[in-house]
This record gives C-alpha cells, structure tokens and sequence, in this order.
C-alpha cells in the first residue's frame, strides 16, 4: 500500500510539471555561432518550463520568403526572429503576430525602454519584442589620421577639410571616407534629418517628410563629397566591383579611413584592417543649428509569437527566458548583438562578453538623439526609388532636383494604402 500511495504521489508530482508541456518550434536565421548558442539555450528554457523546442534555423538569404509562405499558410513557428523591416509587409494592423501586451504577467516588459516597445508595436499591438538595437556609427582609421596630423572630424566642415590635407600628406589615393549605394543613402538621410529634424517617412501620412527642396540639398551634399574628394564616386566605387568594405583592400590599407556603419559591424571591418591600425567609433558628425542628431536607430531583429500557436503563453514562457534569463543569456552572448533587455546587458557586461569597444559603439548609437525611424525607409519599393534616382544623379544622368522629385513622387506612390 504504502509503495502505491509513493507511486500514486510522483506520478501526481510529474503530473503537475508536465501538465502545461508543450512542442513548440522556433525559426530564425544567422551564422553558426549564433545557430549553437541559440539551439544551447533553448535546451536550457525548455528544461525550466517542460517544453520541447524544435530548431528551425537558416541563414538570412531567403529567409524573409520562407516566412512570407508559413505565414500565408499558417504553418509559421511558434517564436520567430523577424527582421524589423518586415512589419509592415507581415502585420499591416497588428494583427499578424500575436500581441505581447497580453503576455506582459509571464514576460518581464519593464527590462526594455519604451522606445524598444514602440519600436516592436503596430497600431498598439506588441509584435516583436527587440532583441538588441542596432544604428549607424562613425568610425575612423586613427592611425591614417593620425599619420596625416589630423584630427578625427567632429563636424561634416572639419570631414571636407580633412580631404585636401589627407592627399597632401599621404598621397592622392588617401580618402578620408567613403560613401556609395547603401551608405550613401542613409548618409545623406542623416544629414537631412539633422537639417530638417525630420525622419525621411512620416510615420502619420506614411508618406515623405521632407520637401524637394530640402531632399535636393541633401544630394548635392553627396556631390560635395565626391568633387572635394572626400570620398570615391559612385562610379568609382562601381568600377571597382562594388567590393564590401570589410574586402577592400583600400580599407584594409588604411587608404579609405572612415565610414558610416552599423554598430554591430565593428568587429566585421575592423578585422581585415593591416596590423597596427586602430578603428575608433565617434560621435555623429553634425552641421551647424542641427535640428536633431538624426541617429539612425532600430531593432537590429524583433521576437515575435506566432497567432497561430496552440500554446502562445508556452512560448512566452521560452522568449521570456531568452531575453531574461541568466543562464540562457550567458549562453546566447553577444551573438545577436548587444542586448536590448537591461538584464541581459547587464548580466553580459559584468561576465566581461561584450568587449570594451563594441559597448562603445554601442553607446554612440543610443546616446544621441533622434525623430524615430519608420520601419518603412527599409521597405524594398522605397529602397529602390531611392537608390534608383540617387544612383541616376550620382552619376550625372539627373540634376539633384530632378532626382528629389522622382524619389519623393516614387515612394509616395509605393506606400500608397500601406
């Protein structure tokens, strides 16, 4: 009897641990190291609360397609990485995730600023909850500065300058900085930002902010750039096969010596540099009365829960664990960049995962201010209006007001109805 009534009591133990067990699945995409981290501390938050967690990883190419056809067919995972982009191609109302809001008694909202949740929201609806935050950073080669006699730039002015200076000192193949196809764009979106204190789309119309006047301004800034060589033209740069800068060998050289990159790239371009050179992160360069600092700020990647899954608060329970947990956040590390939970941070600053000079980048992202960005300046008919049109002025085949007009006329035409 007495060995029953101890059968009886775990099978009833077991009972209530598993009760609330579920199968549930998670996509996502990246390289290896997060690919292993991922599936690591998925082990360990299926562990905590029971549930059995099927990977589903790839890597970025054609992963936006693969979601785009579960989501129509309602076979999408139950956690999922989404591209921050993608919210206005995947949840047009906020309904095409579920809303975390009411998930807000099993994941802990207060570990991320309101900005991160305004970011992740449709319409008042919590789709994705930020992984980490990513922006645009100023970085310069110190040592070709350095061996020029020139100071870093602090201003857009003091970049000019550096150019005629950089050529006499070193020769002319040295450029003080680069710019062309994607970095071109949202360098002359940054400055117009700052110009006008406006972000490209206006998240209440979804249509362009700034008039033609101004955008025109902001392209032939880019000229400036090129005739004062301060940085190769976009024919140039096309001439040369397009090459990313982490594979340039001028960049490697220390020939090209500063750029405009997402924070997280850092340790990307800053690798194939020569030995003894040393790449420093910097303040925005500003213009005088700047309106804004006119950082370029989002979420790098969103979790989001599918509004399909059969056990939503299941997966709640996991994301929870991902963005909160210790142990799952030691295990994750640093390998979707640096977290935008306060836990996670601070759990990963204090075990010494995050190196000194990403935490810096990183800070020069969220210091500086900003009018928002709409995930809508990523939407691809936009992106390619825009570089469409600059390209066509880039290489002297539109004036700047021509180019403004076209572009402005283009992406109001595309996020019509969106």
């Amino acid at each position: 009897m007495r060995t029953m009534f101890m059968t009886a009591a775990l099978f009833a133990a077991t009972s209530l641990s598993t009760a609330f067990a579920s199968d549930l699945r998670m996509s996502w995409w990246g390289s290896d190291d997060r690919h292993v981290a991922t599936q690591q501390a998925l082990k360990v938050c299926g562990t905590k609360f029971g549930h059995t967690i099927a990977p589903e990883f790839t890597g970025f190419q054609g992963h936006q397609e693969k979601i785009a056809t579960q989501l129509a067919g309602r076979t999408e995972a139950d956690i999922m990485q989404v591209n921050w982009p993608w919210l206005p191609l995947f949840t047009k109302n906020g309904d095409g995730f579920a809303d975390l809001n009411q998930y807000k008694d099993i994941i802990d909202l207060t570990q991320w600023s309101k900005s991160d949740l305004d970011s992740g929201s449709v319409k008042g609806k919590l789709n994705g909850i930020s992984v980490s935050t990513t922006g645009r950073v100023f970085m310069f080669n110190k040592t070709t500065y350095d061996k020029a006699g020139i100071p870093i730039p602090k201003t857009w002015e003091e970049l000019i300058a550096a150019a005629p200076k950089m050529k006499d000192k070193l020769g002319k193949e040295y450029f003080p900085f680069e710019g062309a196809a994607l970095d071109a764009r949202l360098m002359v979106i940054l400055r117009t930002t700052q110009k006008t204190g406006k972000d490209l789309i206006d998240p209440a119309t979804n249509k362009v902010a700034w008039s033609e006047a101004e955008l025109a301004e902001g392209l032939e800034f880019y000229k400036t750039l090129v005739d004062k060589g301060v940085i190769e033209s976009w024919k140039q740069v096309a001439a040369g096969g397009n090459t990313p800068l982490h594979e340039n060998q001028k960049w490697a050289k220390g020939q090209i010596a500063g750029t405009y990159q997402w924070d997280s790239t850092y340790g990307k371009i800053a690798t194939p540099m020569e030995k003894g050179q040393e790449l420093v992160p910097v303040k925005l360069l500003t213009i005088e009365g700047a309106k804004t600092d006119g950082v370029y700020r989002k979420p790098s990647m969103l979790f989001s829960i599918s509004r399909n899954s059969k056990d939503p608060k299941g997966a709640a329970q996991v994301l929870n664990c991902l963005f909160n947990d210790p142990e799952a956040v030691k295990i994750m590390g640093a390998t979707r960049g640096v977290p935008s939970s306060k836990m996670a941070l601070d759990t990963l600053t204090k075990e010494g995962k995050i190196k000194p000079v990403q935490l810096e980048a990183y800070k020069r992202v969220m210091e500086p201010t900003s009018p928002g960005v709409s995930p809508l300046n990523e939407h691809p008919r936009v992106t390619e209006v825009f570089d469409t049109n600059f390209e066509a002025f880039a290489y002297g085949q539109q004036s700047s007001k021509d180019a403004a007009t076209e572009i402005i006329a283009g992406i109001n035409q595309a996020l019509t109805g969106i």
